[in-house]
């Protein structure tokens, strides 16, 4: 257990930001869920703004990293061209 009233105070600011770290991941990972689940090439199109906008966020607060982010946003893409074609 920490001895310091700084120490104290930097375990209630981890466990703040962890929260709100795992928050805004789990969110962005039920988006994309919903991006992936849907047929409709427009709606999938509006969905994808949001969504990459959502990765970038967290790669520029290192919630994830840049690369992951990147990875992610190529494969909705390359799904979302493919409904092009599909429909």
């Amino acid at each position: 257990m920490a001895n310091h009233k700084s120490a104290l105070k930097r375990i209630r600011a981890n466990d703040a930001k962890r929260v709100l770290n795992r928050y805004q991941a789990k969110t962005t990972r039920t988006f994309i869920k919903k991006l992936k689940g849907t047929t409709d090439k427009a709606e999938a199109q509006e969905l994808f703004k949001k969504v990459s906008s959502m990765l970038d966020r967290l790669a520029k607060r290192n919630i994830i990293h840049k690369n992951k982010a990147a990875n992610n946003k190529s494969k909705l893409a390359k799904h979302i061209n493919a409904l092009a074609t599909a429909a």
